[in-house]
């Protein structure tokens, strides 16, 4: 009996050495091995990120799942990830840090046809992958603009980012690529809102010191008018005469 218990131990250890993915591999997923271990977990029905995920997973396909946001460094721990796809579900959300941890051997993140609407530039931590980011409800405005200034789109789906609503009406539903070449610049905007009450402050404080202005104008020509009217009805002199010489020559 010992010896059939120390068969099957070694049949195990045997197993293990043979097929290390066999025992790594999230319940969920199916692991296999294609000049590194690639872990499947596409329509899986998945609505977060598998947290046992193998340390040294060179590619996770997460693909036409129910996932709705990619929390803060999600892939920690997986320095070897070279290709990430995250495409077909329904993500709206992307955390500040949500790749950090992944090394600059993350060649591919697929981000396309999910429902991201902004694009934090906080949450890719300087990756150099190239990303795919189309088929998404952009909302175009000077964050969406900054962040894709320090990312690397994929020239191959680049050309189909598209402003699905935009701070400027007359660019929403046009290409986003396209404008940004074309020299559109959504971060002068909010500038010129801003600027907009300041001007109509400062128009009205002018229009209120020409009308100050005026007032006290007409107001001392009201005051001399009565002044020369009580002069006319005093006795005739010749100092009074010159005193009505001199308002008049000033009216």
């Amino acid at each position: 009996m010992e010896e059939v218990f120390l068969l099957l131990r070694g049949c195990v250890v045997l197993a293990v050495l043979l097929c290390p993915v066999c025992t790594a591999c999230p319940k969920s997923c199916r692991c296999t091995e294609r000049g590194g271990l690639v872990v499947q977990c596409a329509s899986r029905n998945l609505e977060t990120i598998p947290v046992d995920l193998p340390r040294d997973t060179v590619a996770l396909l997460l693909g036409s799942n129910r996932i709705t946001h990619v929390p803060a460094r999600a892939f920690r721990g997986l320095p070897r990830l070279q290709e990430l796809d995250l495409s077909h579900n329904a993500i709206v959300e992307l955390e500040p840090g949500a790749f950090q941890g992944l090394s600059e051997g993350l060649r591919s993140l697929d981000l396309s046809h999910n429902l991201l609407r902004s694009l934090p530039k906080q949450a890719f931590s300087q990756l150099q992958a190239r990303l795919r980011l189309s088929h998404n409800p952009w909302h175009c405005e000077c964050g969406l603009q900054e962040a894709l200034r320090e990312l690397s789109l994929d020239p191959e789906t680049a050309g189909e980012l598209r402003c699905l609503s935009a701070t400027q009406e007359q660019y929403a539903g046009q290409p986003l690529v396209q404008l940004l070449d074309s020299g559109a610049n959504f971060c002068s905007f909010p500038q010129r809102t801003t600027d907009l009450p300041m001007l109509l402050t400062m128009l009205g404080w002018f229009s209120m010191v020409i009308a100050y202005v005026v007032y006290y104008v007409r107001h001392n020509q009201e005051d001399a008018r009565r002044h020369l009217e009580y002069l006319k009805s005093l006795p005739s002199t010749s100092q009074i005469s010159k005193d009505f010489d001199t308002i008049s020559t000033v009216l």
